[in-house]
């Protein structure tokens, strides 16, 4: 039954998005790289990140991107690895990241869920495991 199923709550592992210094994306906008973080001092193996934006243009129409998915064999104890590229033009949509992994035998998941227009120069603090500014969800 669900509730003779035990939900650990997932810690240490977090998803930031980071201006690129890189190529720049049409109309002069820097590019965005999205990283997953791991903060533990174990690896995460089998990781499963499916990605995809929903929202609603400003005539009210409803919006959803195509869902990617990535497979990441391992993600070492404290580092980050690049899941993908995101472009600006998507920062007024929900920017939804599920990422599932395990440790050991037992597989944890959680949502990360970047809100309309919260991926903005202003929210850039600095990600220590990058050694960036960033946008940081935990």
């Amino acid at each position: 039954m669900k509730k003779d199923i035990v939900f650990d709550p997932v810690e240490g592992v977090s998803v930031a998005v980071v201006p690129d210094g890189g190529d720049a994306i049409a109309e002069g906008q820097p590019a965005w790289q999205v990283y997953l973080l791991n903060h533990n001092d174990f690896a995460i193996q089998n990781v499963i990140v499916s990605s995809n934006g929903y929202g609603s243009s400003p005539e009210g129409e409803a919006i959803r991107t195509s869902t990617l998915r990535h497979v990441i064999l391992e993600v070492e104890p404290r580092s980050a690895v690049p899941i993908e590229p995101i472009d600006p033009a998507l920062f007024h949509l929900n920017n939804q990241y599920w990422v599932s992994y395990y440790i050991g035998s037992k597989i944890l998941d959680k949502k990360f869920i970047f809100v309309p227009d919260s991926i903005i120069t202003d929210n850039l603090t600095h990600i220590a495991l990058l050694d960036k500014p960033g946008v940081l969800h935990s």
